[in-house]
């Protein structure tokens, strides 16, 4: 933990939601099966056309699958960002919920976004297990290989204080990207490989 936090010193979120709530629910239900950097892209138009949880209540379904297109699943994503709008205006007083029973109650809302919700926006003690933090969670030796999201989850929350998951989260992302790529992890320049448990596995075959 101690080294990703050297490297990664400031744990930032990848979506650039500029820490309005809604903005990031809605960022969240894009970036299922699209990368954060295409969601940060199309958000820009979105929010300009869809500036808040109002409008997107009442807009027209047609409107935003036109312009949340390029991050695929479009039909799909856009009836959650209408539904979730209009229940958050309706049922929370335009107030995006801070407990994970409510957030799972709106559409498109899985554990995942709502930790990232609880975390990032109500700062929670909230894992989000996506595939980077699956993935290197299990190299590490955290976590079995190929646990589930719960799982994992779990888990973490047991490992990590409270106050430090959601950066670990941010952070083991970014590091994800950097130099533990699932197709071409950078192994030996890695400043984890000491500790990495696929690592040492892969070390122990060769000699």
């Amino acid at each position: 933990m101690s080294i990703l936090e050297g490297i990664y010193p400031e744990a930032v979120c990848a979506l650039e939601s500029g820490g309005d709530p809604w903005r990031l629910l809605v960022m969240g239900r894009l970036s299922a099966q699209c990368t954060d950097a295409r969601v940060n892209e199309v958000c820009r138009q979105l929010f300009r056309e869809i500036p808040d949880i109002n409008a997107m209540a009442k807009a027209e379904l047609s409107q935003i699958e036109r312009l949340i297109f390029s991050c695929g699943l479009y039909k799909t994503k856009a009836q959650s960002l209408k539904g979730m709008a209009e229940k958050i205006v309706n049922e929370y007083d335009s107030r995006v919920p801070d407990t994970m029973e409510e957030l799972l109650t709106l559409p498109g809302v899985g554990r995942k976004i709502a930790n990232l919700i609880l975390g990032d926006v109500y700062g929670k003690p909230a894992i989000v297990a996506d595939t980077h933090c699956i993935r290197i969670s299990a190299r590490l030796g955290f976590c079995p290989p190929k646990s589930s999201p719960e799982k994992t989850e779990k888990i973490l929350k047991e490992l990590i204080a409270p106050e430090k998951q959601s950066d670990f989260c941010h952070r083991i992302v970014q590091f994800g990207r950097d130099t533990c790529s699932s197709r071409s992890p950078k192994c030996a320049e890695c400043p984890l490989s000491e500790v990495c448990t696929e690592y040492k596995k892969n070390k122990s075959k060769e000699s």
